[in-house]
């Protein structure tokens, strides 16, 4: 233990180290400390991206899940992941660099003005503040388990270091310390699964390994296929619109390097978290074998402390550590960005392209102090929201796909259609499209028990109205309904309403897959 303890306070420190070191880089610019100076080369851009879907909510999340239900249950958090970002690559990452925004919001203000930005704006800081909260779990079940602290204790600490690792370098910091993450964590996942086969070997309960698809079975939900099936959907779509990720491609050097970014992290987020779901398989046979039970606690934290020798535990928890910084990271300065920006309205509205022109022409202004120093001003109350939900719901799976559902029901339709069919994207359209899809799926947590089957702690009123079998189901029902008031609102609106593409002048921003590259 004292050398897991020392392994983990020297990851801190290095890291810590590191981002303060490269927080000079930020030079009193917001968008140095935002977007990286939108210069990220494909190395560093490809490793923060992936650090961003390899965090703690969803490595935790994915071994508690296999190891209780099965492969897919698990494996679906890595899966979505990969998928979201592969799909952001395809379609999303070539476009959204070029439009030259600072933040997500960014999108919505251009191509349907200042209500829809602000309310765009306050669904993605619910929804980052719940993935927030997922990443402090893990880290106070880290700090519980190998330090000794209180769960309270451990989020708190966490917490700590997490903000103060943020309001000094911003994605600066982030993106330079992702490289080391992914390197340690591709270097544990391998070594830890290859050790398990070697040591224990591996185990598979029957009917839960990675044949088993009933398990995702839409027709068959006896094994739960409607919550893995909505994992995966809910993280390959939901995603898309996630600050962290879009952030990183606006920091990438180019189109090409933002696309290019994707493609491998989605790669990279396949070959760290599948082994990870793999050992997760053996682990109750491997706790069972040396007279070990789990309990309460995260069994891969169980596994790291009593199967296997400390240098191993070590190497897996300092990419846990690392990427739990990270995501935090990515998630309090997205969202504090988002509540300066696009909320609070703080911009230097004398550059050109601030204002919103009717036909939503004009570029970002280069950063400010006045920007800079509000971001880090709302990272306060961003931190202690992701710390509330740590603690009132120590579910780091659950907290994660939540967050991406609410995104998925009311962001997803007005970021495509005003990408692609932008002559039909209306403002009242997307605005209709947003607050019923995203309202829908929070009256679903409120009046179903459990989420991802996890109590619902947090916020559940009892009732009779939702049948409680509907947990995963309802991951499809909310954005449905967000696309039918689309639509709908864009029809009745189209001849009422001046429709625009985001970039106004230039119309190469919004061509599919970048027809001038070719």
């Amino acid at each position: 233990m004292s050398v897991i303890l020392y392994g983990l306070v020297a990851m801190i420190l290095v890291t810590m180290g590191v981002g303060l070191y490269v927080a000079k880089k930020i030079e009193g610019d917001s968008v140095n400390y935002i977007v990286a100076g939108r210069g990220l080369v494909l190395p560093l851009a490809a490793a923060t991206l992936m650090a961003q879907s390899l965090d703690a909510n969803a490595t935790l999340g994915n071994t508690d899940l296999t190891a209780s239900f099965g492969f897919w249950a698990g494996a679906a958090l890595p899966i979505g992941l990969a998928g979201c970002l592969f799909l952001t690559g395809l379609f999303f990452a070539k476009p959204m660099n070029r439009m030259d925004l600072m933040t997500l919001p960014d999108f919505y203000r251009r191509k349907y003005g200042r209500v829809t930005e602000v309310i765009a704006s306050l669904i993605m800081v619910l929804s980052f503040s719940l993935l927030l909260g997922g990443n402090l779990v893990a880290g106070g079940f880290l700090f519980q388990t190998f330090m000794g602290t209180t769960f309270v204790q451990g989020v708190l600490i966490i917490s700590a270091v997490v903000f103060l690792y943020t309001i000094a370098g911003g994605l600066f910091a982030v993106a330079y310390t992702d490289v080391i993450q992914a390197v340690v964590a591709l270097a544990g996942s391998i070594a830890l699964i290859v050790y398990v086969a070697t040591t224990y070997g591996i185990t598979i309960p029957e009917g839960m390994g990675p044949t088993a698809v009933v398990q995702i079975n839409p027709f068959d939900n006896s094994a739960g296929s409607w919550i893995n099936l909505a994992t995966i959907f809910a993280l390959a779509l939901g995603d898309i619109v996630a600050i962290d990720f879009m952030e990183r491609v606006f920091a990438a050097e180019s189109p090409e390097t933002a696309q290019k970014a994707c493609f491998a992290g989605s790669a990279g987020t396949l070959v760290i978290g599948i082994p990870f779901s793999i050992v997760a398989l053996s682990a109750n046979s491997i706790l069972s074998s040396i007279g070990v039970e789990a309990g309460n606690q995260a069994v891969l934290y169980v596994l790291l402390q009593e199967a296997v020798p400390s240098w191993l535990a070590v190497l897996v928890l300092a990419g846990i550590v690392a990427a739990s910084l990270s995501t935090g990271d990515g998630a309090i300065l997205g969202t504090s960005a988002a509540l300066a920006r696009n909320v609070l309205g703080i911009r230097d509205e004398d550059s050109p392209g601030e204002g919103v022109e009717a036909d939503g022409s004009g570029y970002l202004s280069e950063g400010s102090d006045k920007l800079l120093a509000a971001t880090r001003v709302m990272a306060v109350p961003i931190t202690i929201l992701g710390a509330f939900f740590a603690i009132q719901v120590s579910a780091t799976g659950m907290l994660l796909v939540l967050a991406f559902d609410v995104a998925f029901a009311g962001l997803l339709v007005p970021l495509v259609f005003g990408i692609y069919k932008p002559d039909v994207a209306t403002a009242p359209a997307a605005l209709a499209g947003m607050l019923s899809g995203s309202l829908t799926r929070l009256f679903f947590f409120v009046t179903i028990p459990t989420t991802y089957a996890i109590p619902n702690n947090l916020l559940y009123v009892e009732n009779s109205l939702v049948p409680a079998g509907w947990d995963g189901l309802v991951t499809f029902i909310a954005p449905l309904v967000g696309l039918s008031v689309f639509l709908t609102v864009a029809f009745l609106t189209k001849d009422d309403y001046p429709t625009h593409s985001v970039t106004g002048q230039q119309q190469r921003a919004i061509v599919a897959g970048g027809e001038e590259d070719d």
